[in-house]
């Protein structure tokens, strides 16, 4: 199969990419690394008014209506750019599930908050430490109403209104699970935000106290949505990860060939080639299985489940192998506070959990091509 971009979506890539190089440079990133904001608000701003976070979302709905394709071009600019703003837990998390599942009445509620930038949105999914699975969800719905704690939530302290997996039955199975929609600022919900390796992109635990909640999709059904929002986020995060991963080869390649050594650039030197080399093979394999992602997502494929998983795993390999070995390119001064590398590194650490972990996606895969062959 072959696939590539259209030229539209090329240039859409290029206005990102010339938006962000000059809306969010490093200084930017460092100012939420360093606490003095919990995101760069200027920047989510400047997003809405791009058009970028409604890109996906269908014009009835307040979006651009362009699709999937354009996302994971804006997707990839967002992880070069290591862009601190609430963009995948709003985007490829909460959007995708109210296109999914939500009736027309929510979508015409948050969707067009979403694309404006007037509302941020999260999944509630996770309990604790652990992968995704129905039977780690204990947080009860009954009466229209949830009692539990979700932890940890992404850009949990921030968000405006989250998508959350609650338990409607007494045993483990997928059918006792269902999503709700709540209104963080209604009441009920308690917020308290959580130390992690990358401050740029928040996490929180969430109580929920009798806290209202509206049914997202049909009751029992939620499991089943809930695997098809994470195979579509697993796509557009990996496309993030792919960008973070070519920005991190770019600045190992770039300090190669400036810092000298014996008189000669560093990147001479036979180490720091095949160091390089294997950075690049890394990140085009990634590449090239978030293309076929891509390819599937847009067209909702049946390949799509094990396209995903193939992205998410090489993707997340590739972005904590260039973000790794930019530090170790860049010798004592790649451990400092003053260089960026390690701005990468903690987002590459970061994003190889938000949706589970490596592993669970390995397995995700294997199980998946199994049922696919058995059939």
């Amino acid at each position: 199969m072959n696939f590539d971009f259209s030229d539209e979506q090329k240039q859409m890539r290029d206005a990102a990419r010339k938006f962000l190089t000059e809306k969010c440079p490093p200084k930017a990133v460092r100012e939420v690394l360093d606490g003095k904001a919990p995101y760069d608000k200027e920047l989510w701003k400047g997003l809405a008014e791009m058009g970028f976070l409604g890109v996906a979302i269908p014009e009835q709905f307040g979006g651009a209506g362009a699709g999937h394709l354009e996302l994971c071009v804006i997707a990839e600019e967002m992880g070069r750019a290591n862009a601190p703003v609430p963009f995948s837990s709003t985007v490829y998390l909460a959007a995708e599930a109210l296109l999914l599942a939500g009736s027309d009445a929510q979508k015409q509620k948050w969707l067009p908050k979403i694309a404006s930038g007037a509302a941020i949105g999260t999944l509630a999914l996770f309990e604790g430490k652990g992968n995704p699975s129905p039977k780690a969800i204990k947080l009860q719905a009954s009466g229209g109403t949830l009692n539990g704690v979700k932890r940890p939530v992404p850009d949990g302290a921030i968000a405006d209104f989250a998508v959350v997996a609650a338990r409607t039955g007494s045993t483990e199975r997928d059918s006792d699970i269902s999503l709700f929609l709540v209104d963080l600022k209604a009441g009920g919900v308690e917020a308290k935000p959580l130390t992690n390796v990358d401050p740029t992109r928040g996490q929180a635990e969430l109580t929920f106290t009798k806290a209202n909640a509206e049914p997202l999709g049909a009751a029992g059904e939620g499991w089943s949505i809930l695997t098809q929002v994470l195979d579509r986020a697993a796509v557009l995060l990996a496309f993030e990860q792919v960008g973070g991963s070519d920005r991190a080869l770019e600045m190992g390649r770039d300090y190669a060939l400036d810092r000298i050594a014996f008189g000669r650039p560093i990147g001479s030197f036979q180490a720091v080639k095949h160091m390089l080399a294997d950075m690049y093979v890394s990140a085009t394999l990634a590449r090239s299985n978030c293309y076929y992602g891509a390819w599937a997502l847009s067209t909702n494929a049946s390949e799509l489940p094990e396209a995903a998983a193939a992205a998410r795993i090489s993707a997340t390999q590739a972005f904590q192998h260039c973000s790794k070995n930019n530090i170790q390119v860049h010798g004592g001064m790649g451990f400092t506070w003053e260089f960026d590398c390690h701005m990468y590194y903690r987002r590459a650490n970061t994003t190889a959990l938000t949706l589970g972990s490596l592993s669970y996606w390995e397995d995700q895969l294997i199980d998946r091509m199994r049922k696919k062959n058995a059939a």
